[in-house]
């Protein structure tokens, strides 16, 4: 397995986020980097640095007026009076979030603070210096671990940070700015016919379900907490199964807050044979570990050993599989956690 990683992922160092009405310290620390890198070298896996791949794989999922605003954001932030040290919003436009409406257009008013309500959706995606060429850096690991696919590799990891299963094409939230995994599925799809994206991460992976909807050739599946109590709150249920050409080739699977490693294989039980009869010809993995039972934001009880189960699933497709690492803050935890993947999926 050849695996992908930019240093420069360790520079977005966010200062807070809210959480219940409260500001809180961060979760998505850029220690969570240094867990599964130690996991890698235990496998003895090499990390690679990805090039340079510039915008153009990012165009294909997001819009560049999007792009352009997460690039220039802090610095035009510096110029508004008595403004705080991070990009944060201060006003949300309303925007019904009904799946299958993935897109908005340009943000008319080109006002800092307009432009930041517009594209950031919540108080969990704060930009700050570094966070542009984190997440740059971050998709390009992305990129890099789907063209290893494309070159005859069965399986590459990207370990992506920040996140991205929360972006949609023209927001951010969730600490996720740039969908990694949607642009993975993308670059797949120039050779591959078929991709399915399977998401284990703890919450619902409604910005690539956003960005897939209303398309065929891209099936997208979650397992994730209830949303109904549960972040991101107003997708990821399970009559959401897709919009116009897309009907049919999207499937939700929420668990029960408290559900453990028994809930989440009989949850694999139902992905799996979903994957296979959409025939499926590469898989994207979004590979989160928040699902984790000592997690600090998390509400499912999942152990260690639950993640070699998804390995071991992963492995019995027999298709070629890009894994695009997600959620998974209990740092202490994350790294067994790979280790249990990895040692199901050889």
């Amino acid at each position: 397995m050849r695996a992908f990683f930019h240093a420069d992922q360790q520079l977005h160092n966010p200062l807070q986020f809210m959480r219940a009405g409260r500001i809180a310290n961060p979760t998505d620390l850029p220690a969570r980097t240094d867990a599964l890198l130690k996991a890698l070298g235990e496998n003895k896996i090499d990390v690679e640095t990805p090039p340079d791949f510039g915008l153009e794989p990012l165009l294909k999922v997001h819009s560049r007026d999007y792009l352009s605003f997460l690039e220039t954001a802090f610095e035009k932030w510096q110029a508004v009076p008595n403004a705080g040290p991070e990009v944060l919003p201060n006003t949300f436009p309303y925007w019904n979030a009904t799946p299958g409406v993935s897109s908005r257009g340009e943000c008319r008013p080109q006002s800092i603070i307009a432009r930041t309500g517009y594209y950031l959706g919540d108080l969990a995606v704060p930009v700050g210096p570094k966070t542009w060429q984190s997440c740059l850096t971050s998709a390009h690991s992305a990129v890099a671990a789907a063209d290893a696919v494309l070159g005859g590799d069965v399986m590459s990891y990207a370990l992506c940070r920040p996140s991205g299963h929360h972006a949609r094409s023209d927001r951010a939230s969730g600490f996720c700015y740039l969908n990694n995994s949607a642009i993975a599925a993308e670059r797949l799809r120039t050779r591959f016919h078929r991709v399915a994206v399977l998401d284990v991460d703890a919450h619902h992976g409604d910005g690539t379900q956003a960005i897939f909807y209303g398309r065929s050739d891209v099936m997208t599946l979650s397992i994730h907490a209830d949303p109904s109590t549960y972040y991101p709150f107003f997708t990821g249920y399970d009559d959401e199964r897709g919009i116009g050409d897309g009907v049919g080739a999207n499937l939700n699977i929420p668990l029960q807050p408290g559900m453990g490693d028994d809930e989440f294989a009989a949850a694999m039980k139902i992905a799996a044979p979903a994957i296979r009869n959409f025939r499926a010809d590469a898989l994207v993995l979004a590979l989160g570990f928040d699902g984790h039972a000592n997690d600090p934001i998390g509400v499912l009880r999942i152990s260690d050993k639950g993640f070699r189960m998804v390995g071991e699933a992963v492995k019995a497709f027999k298709i070629p599989t890009v894994v695009v690492q997600e959620g998974g803050y209990a740092i202490a935890d994350i790294g067994s956690c790979l280790n249990e993947f990895l040692a199901g999926a050889r």
